[in-house]
């Protein structure tokens, strides 16, 4: 039986979508993504949330009231939601909406880190996280692109602990001992796996740190693996998305794409150095 997927503090855990129109969502991610969905909330509420699941396993989350704005969140794990929520605020941060309990599932709170960053803390219970990953349609990483780098990497270090490495092509944000606790849990072959591949520590990243464009507002963005970044466009596009920009790394073939609704994401093909 496969160990279940947990994530120590630090860690980004999850992904949520928050759209007016939630069955307009399942459709669009449904056939892009090959997900299937599952009811969270009572039948009667008058919020609907659905986990979006592949190969039966919990993906991300898609949800919200008419009047929302579309957006992807990104969740970082917690052990104490009320405690983590009196550090952001001791950093400089805000807390837009206090620690709460969703459901049997955890407790969560949103905030906004000094740059003006949106995101939120999950304190985990009967709901762990994303349990698939970093596989063709399921989540692979968060990044955030922020105005300032050297202001928000200040604070997610006194936060959580947060270690940024240059790497010249970017900065990967780690949490130090993450590798170790995939590798004596859900994920027992990573180093083996990862190889001479990766750069050293890899194993304990969780996310990039980009600076943002000119005209771009800070924020968490997010990425979902995909086999091949070209059908994937194409597929977007006739499901009435926008694939808006696309870039070449020395490691992935990425597209930018707006859904129907207008939230943004990143499909991500990985194209290792000699592949």
């Amino acid at each position: 039986m496969a160990v279940a997927r947990t994530y120590p503090e630090g860690v980004t855990s999850w992904i949520d979508l928050e759209v007016p129109d939630v069955d307009a969502a399942t459709d669009f991610y449904g056939e892009l993504l090959g997900w299937k969905f599952t009811l969270a909330t009572p039948p009667d509420s008058p919020f609907r949330y659905l986990i979006a699941q592949l190969d039966g396993q919990d993906a991300a989350g898609i949800g919200g009231p008419a009047d929302t704005l579309p957006a992807w969140n990104t969740y970082v794990a917690v052990d104490d939601a009320d405690e983590t929520a009196a550090r952001v605020r001791a950093a400089g941060g805000e807390v837009v909406s206090e620690p709460a309990d969703a459901g049997e599932g955890g407790r969560s709170a949103s905030c906004i880190d000094p740059g003006g960053a949106p995101f939120r803390l999950w304190q985990a219970r009967r709901r762990l996280g994303a349990q698939v990953v970093n596989t063709p349609g399921a989540w692979n990483f968060s990044d955030l692109h922020a105005t300032d780098p050297a202001v928000v990497e200040a604070f997610y270090a006194e936060v959580f602990g947060w270690v940024a490495v240059d790497v010249g092509s970017g900065t990967m944000i780690k949490v130090p001992g993450y590798g170790e606790h995939l590798a004596t849990t859900s994920d027992p072959g990573i180093h083996e796996r990862q190889g001479e591949l990766a750069p050293p520590g890899f194993a304990d990243v969780i996310g990039g740190l980009v600076p943002a464009a000119p005209d771009e507002p800070s924020g968490w963005q997010v990425s979902f693996t995909v086999t091949d970044r070209a059908a994937t466009a194409d597929l977007a596009l006739r499901l009435g998305g926008d694939v808006f920009a696309r870039r070449d790394t020395d490691w992935t073939r990425d597209a930018v794409i707006r859904d129907p609704q207008g939230a943004v994401f990143t499909a991500s093909q990985f194209t290792p150095p000699g592949s």
